[in-house]
């Protein structure tokens, strides 16, 4: 089974885990849009990244962590936000393949990561996988730790069954 799990927004990641290990980790595709030169995620890419699973693999779910507005954030960050989340939900569609999406405080829950540091994901996967670990060693890579544990919470609750 693989398990493509996503931490949506330019500043995300993508993991894919097969049969419960992490064959891949990405940084969140991105390009560059309009004249302001705002980043913006690559559709295009992350179709990519996705499709090189699919040669001879039936199983196969994506999970993508399901976010919405906070307070405080601003109007345009927010609709960004959801133009990458829409641009994910799209990709999956077209490729007809099943999307499972997990709010933040159910896969943290599960991984005892409720009003922790944001670098506390990183921590937990090196613990359960500690050969990611050169691939994760710096606080920016936070993103990917939230990827790689969003898979890994839909394997242990849902695909491992």
């Amino acid at each position: 089974m693989i398990i493509i799990g996503i931490d949506p927004g330019v500043s995300g990641a993508i993991c894919i885990l097969t049969d419960g290990k992490i064959t891949e980790l990405y940084e969140m595709p991105t390009m560059i849009d309009g004249k302001k030169n705002k980043k913006q995620v690559n559709g295009a890419e992350v179709t990519n990244i996705i499709k090189k699973e699919l040669v001879n693999v039936k199983d196969i779910n994506v999970v993508i962590e399901h976010v919405s507005a906070m307070p405080g954030q601003g109007v345009t960050s927010m609709f960004n936000f959801g133009q990458s989340f829409g641009v994910l939900k799209g990709i999956c569609a077209a490729l007809k393949l099943p999307v499972h999406f997990i709010r933040p405080v159910k896969w943290k829950k599960h991984f005892n990561l409720i009003n922790t540091e944001k670098d506390a994901s990183r921590t937990k996967v090196i613990e359960v996988f500690p050969y990611i670990s050169s691939k994760i060693s710096k606080k920016k890579d936070a993103n990917k730790a939230d990827a790689i544990l969003i898979a890994r919470f839909f394997y242990e609750t849902v695909g491992n069954s």
